[in-house]
């Protein structure tokens, strides 16, 4: 579907509330259409894969982790690709509704320099991944990682991924029809969660033990 009306940030919300997302052909690309896939990715928050290598990159600790320190930064470089689906009517829209405490951003860095990255918007208990970004090894499956583990502490019950890429797959996300995803999508935004809520204990072995144990469980 394509943009025919002029879209807002307050539209924008109402879509996502809708099950549906928009994107653009590309960077130069100004129109904007709307997706509803026929089958949703999701990563499920009792169901985050964590390899031993992926581990390992972990408890090095040899970066730091931030949450809204730098959300432009990190919709920049999810933009800075060959092929993107991010115009600037799509970066002007996400700046606006992280203004207004919807959308977030988790930046991984080491030594101050943004390395890696994920960005999404959070309605009720639904967090709506957008894009991640990675410059160094594993920087996007750290960013991940945290960043399930914040959604489960604070309450949260679904992470939409939109798509299931061969990335997201490793990691533990799947694929469901778009009427269980809607069933999912309007019982989690009946849900009081927080983004900003601040996490206990999230150092790196925290996170690894507790994205471990709830993906046995699952």
């Amino acid at each position: 579907m394509k943009d025919e009306i002029e879209i807002t940030a307050d539209l924008l919300l109402r879509a996502y509330a809708s099950g549906i997302f928009p994107m653009a052909e590309s960077a130069d690309n100004p129109e904007i259409y709307w997706v509803d896939p026929e089958m949703r990715g999701v990563m499920p928050l009792n169901g985050f894969h964590i390899s031993r290598s992926l581990a390992r990159r972990v408890r090095r600790e040899d970066y730091s982790v931030s949450v809204n320190q730098d959300f432009d930064g990190v919709v920049a470089a999810c933009a800075d690709r060959d092929e993107t689906w991010i115009n600037d009517k799509i970066f002007l829209l996400y700046s606006q509704l992280h203004r207004r405490g919807y959308a977030h951003s988790l930046e991984i860095r080491r030594e101050d320099e943004l390395v890696g990255g994920v960005y999404g918007v959070a309605l009720g208990g639904a967090f709506f991944g957008e894009s991640m970004f990675s410059r160094v090894t594993d920087a996007s499956k750290t960013a991940l990682a945290y960043l399930v583990d914040r959604l489960r502490e604070n309450g949260f019950t679904l992470f939409d991924s939109q798509f299931l890429t061969p990335h997201l797959a490793s990691l533990g996300g799947v694929e469901i029809e778009r009427e269980e995803y809607r069933r999912q999508l309007a019982e989690s935004l009946q849900v009081d969660a927080d983004f900003l809520t601040p996490v206990p204990r999230q150092g790196a072995q925290d996170v690894i033990q507790r994205n471990t144990q709830m993906s046995k469980r699952g």
